[in-house]
């Protein structure tokens, strides 16, 4: 141990020269608190702060800040570990907005308000499982051990594969400092976070021989899934349609229907209709291509002319510029909801994505004033919201057959994924596209549970959204643990 010590110190001296700001790599702080989640009332104790990578020599070679919270000292209590997407991107988000037991102080449809700040989250999950938010490296305060030239090798970090090896790493140091190996275990994940646990769930179980009970997916990516050509275009329609409903701009008998009512219908003709015709490109005989033309507009809003203009294939960029140009607004990437100006109405594209900017003004306040009053962590280093981690290697994303591994190899593995209606970056129906190809087989169809909301990407920001979308994680976590003592085979 005392060797260990001295490493720690001497890497954490050389940072401090070559970074002019110093932190520890292996500290924390540990504090008391309380919340009612449900009408019960819950003490937990909080631990934030920096947990060493180590490199094969048993160095440290970054320090992750993470946040661990813990209802009594149970060993056998379900613990959920919870990562954020970007891949640069903080832990932040699902921390104190969606799971965590604080959440902001927004607008019941998640828009910013003042003053900024944090309170009580009564739908937490914590009242089922101990969590962990993970910031991996460059995100919120963690950080890579530079050597005396200022240099670190990116190629350890920065990749699908390289995040899914060192955070594997991590995890496990982490169970066994926290004495979490008896502990049922979930993985959740948002956006690139869902590849990021899709690849955790088995290098865990086949690297550190860590079973895991549930993978939550937040708002899922593609997963190294194929869905390019025809298949990729004709997915986007569920998604105009879902948005186009909500801002009220379909046809009367089209806006008149729940919708996932109208969905239904959408998919149908997506399916059964829209990707043969694509499929044929520009032999597709005239008088089809304007009957799929006619519909594709009747389900989005969007002029027949612009469909035409772009042979079918309407890019996201000139939906968002369109859908609203009647009333001088853009809508939003992540959460269509959110409206935006630009300087012009001409254009290809957006000036700025409106709901990322909306929710930074809400989360960079909260989250920096949150550590340090009410989890008493204190340093220097600023609190990277997203974090340059590029160049990101992206080859060799098999992160969805890798997910099936796991499922296959556990049989008691369970997979849940929640999406938003209104996601126009990690669209509702690519994510059921990608529930549907994660295991082709169909053998195990019905460990997979899906869930959609009235919201984007972050669900959770819509107070409605908020209670249901725990609720359905609670549920999860209760149905997915084995009864005891029940065999877990084929």
């Amino acid at each position: 141990m005392k060797k260990i010590i001295a490493l720690l110190t001497i890497f954490s001296s050389s940072l401090a020269f070559s970074q002019s700001i110093e932190f520890e790599v292996d500290k924390t702080v540990t504090s008391n608190h309380e919340v009612t989640i449900n009408g019960k009332k819950l003490n937990y104790t909080a631990e934030t702060g920096m947990q060493p990578v180590w490199n094969e020599q048993g160095e440290p070679i970054a320090g992750l800040q993470f946040t661990y919270y813990k209802v009594g000292d149970n060993a056998e209590r379900p613990l959920v570990i919870s990562f954020n997407g970007g891949p640069g991107s903080a832990s932040v988000w699902m921390h104190l907005a969606y799971t965590g037991p604080r959440t902001l102080k927004i607008s019941n449809e998640g828009f910013p308000t003042q003053p900024y700040g944090f309170k009580e989250n009564p739908y937490s999950i914590l009242d089922v499982a101990d969590i962990v938010y993970v910031n991996p490296v460059n995100t919120g305060h963690s950080r890579p051990i530079l050597d005396k030239e200022g240099n670190f090798n990116k190629k350890t970090f920065f990749g699908v594969n390289a995040d899914v090896d060192y955070l594997a790493k991590w995890i496990n140091t982490f169970v066994t400092r926290k004495d979490k190996w008896l502990a049922p275990k979930y993985l959740i994940g948002e956006s690139y976070g869902t590849t990021r646990v899709s690849g955790l769930a088995n290098e865990l179980q086949n690297s550190h021989w860590m079973y895991i009970n549930g993978v939550i997916l937040v708002s899922p990516t593609e997963l190294g899934i194929e869905r390019d050509g025809p298949v990729e275009v004709a997915n986007r329609l569920p998604y105009f349609a879902a948005a186009a409903w909500y801002h009220k701009t379909l046809a009367p008998e089209l806006q008149n229907k729940p919708v996932l009512e109208l969905l239904d219908e959408v998919e149908t003709f997506t399916i059964q209709d829209l990707i043969p015709a694509l499929t044929k490109g520009g032999f597709l005989d005239v008088e089809t291509k304007m009957e799929i033309v006619k519909k594709m507009s009747y389900y989005s809003s969007i002029d027949e002319e612009v469909f035409l203009q772009n042979n079918l294939e309407v890019p996201f960029n000139t939906f968002w510029k369109t859908l609203k140009i009647e009333d001088g607004y853009t809508v939003g990437r992540l959460d269509s909801r959110y409206l935006g100006l630009d300087e012009k109405e001409a254009g290809t594209r957006p000036d700025y994505n409106s709901e990322l900017t909306s929710w930074l003004q809400s989360f960079t306040p909260a989250i920096n004033h949150y550590l340090k009053h009410e989890l008493n962590y204190k340093t220097d280093l600023q609190y990277n919201m997203f974090g340059n981690v590029y160049p990101w290697d992206r080859t060799q994303n098999n992160t969805g057959k890798e997910l099936r591994q796991a499922m296959a190899q556990n049989p008691s593995m369970q997979v849940m994924i929640q999406s938003g209606l209104f996601d126009g970056a990690t669209t509702y129906f690519n994510a059921k596209y990608t529930m549907w190809h994660i295991d082709e087989s169909g053998k195990m169809k019905d460990r997979f549970h899906f869930k959609t909301y009235e919201s984007g990407h972050m669900m959770y920001l819509r107070r409605e959204d908020l209670k249901t979308a725990n609720d359905d994680i609670r549920e999860f976590i209760k149905k997915s643990l084995p009864k005891d003592n029940a065999p877990i085979k084929y």
